[in-house]
């Protein structure tokens, strides 16, 4: 199936959709400290999307999932479910927002350090957000879908890291998941042509050790199967004649100043 393309009034609700769920990392990053639980955030989160921005947090009840964020600590690739266990120093998170505003969808993710990182933490870390940005750097009209997993791909595991291949980004709009689905690995000129219009949502995750993914029994929580870390940042963009506007942009975002290390 083909990505819908948005009319001008549906890009505005998706820019305003996309604005809040970056103000809700921007406003929990104070509150992620050693000693603070992942339920707490998520009630933190879940308070300021419902109280402060008059918004829905989207994963609520979406499926069965009982929480409005996704927390995902250290070998969690995606999908962690907030609990009571609190961050310890050293504990890398990524925290994932889903704001839902006038029947639209903004979806973000980026990831925090508890205290003093590891240095292998703090490199996987750098070279997932570098491989989200090389990946946004590739959307254009015209562009395709392999164009994006495979500058993903290829920095990933230059660096020796592995891309998850289980999970995905998608297209996104009215509907939290809709087509396309967007692969972080792939081969240049193959996939859907993009068109100015589309919305969808880069997110690789990325792993220090193997690719391979085990999902838990509580049907949500990925982990990588050889209990490595895991990485992950995420974008909605905008696709549009000359590139694309990302839709979640932070002002801590250094897409436009980033300098590739080799």
């Amino acid at each position: 199936m083909t990505a819908p393309i948005k009319t001008l009034a549906e890009i505005e609700k998706m820019r305003i959709a996309g604005r809040l769920a970056a103000d809700v990392l921007e406003m929990i990053e104070p509150h992620v400290q050693a000693g603070i639980t992942t339920d707490e955030l998520n009630t933190i989160c879940h308070n300021y999307i419902v109280d402060v921005q008059q918004a829905i947090p989207a994963p609520l009840n979406y499926h069965g999932f009982p929480k409005s964020i996704c927390t995902s600590v250290n070998q969690v690739i995606c999908h962690g479910i907030p609990n009571d266990k609190a961050l310890k120093d050293g504990d890398i998170i990524n925290i994932d927002i889903t704001v839902i505003k006038d029947g639209y969808h903004g979806d973000t993710s980026k990831m925090f350090v508890v205290g003093k990182p590891s240095i292998m933490a703090e490199r996987l870390i750098r070279v997932t957000q570098e491989a989200m940005y090389l990946g946004i750097k590739k959307v254009k009209d015209g562009a395709r879908l392999g164009d994006i997993g495979f500058v993903i791909q290829q920095h990933a595991e230059k660096h020796s890291y592995s891309i998850v291949r289980e999970y995905c980004g998608h297209g996104i709009g009215a509907v939290f998941h809709e087509e396309p689905q967007v692969l972080h690995y792939g081969k240049p000129g193959t996939g859907e042509v993009l068109k100015s219009g589309m919305c969808l949502t880069i997110e690789p995750m990325v792993n220090a050790g193997g690719r391979h993914s085990k999902l838990l029994k509580d049907g949500w929580t990925v982990v990588t199967k050889d209990r490595s870390l895991s990485a992950q940042f995420e974008h909605t963009i905008l696709v549009t004649d000359t590139g694309c506007e990302i839709l979640t942009l932070r002002s801590d975002d250094t897409i436009d100043r980033i300098v590739i290390a080799e």
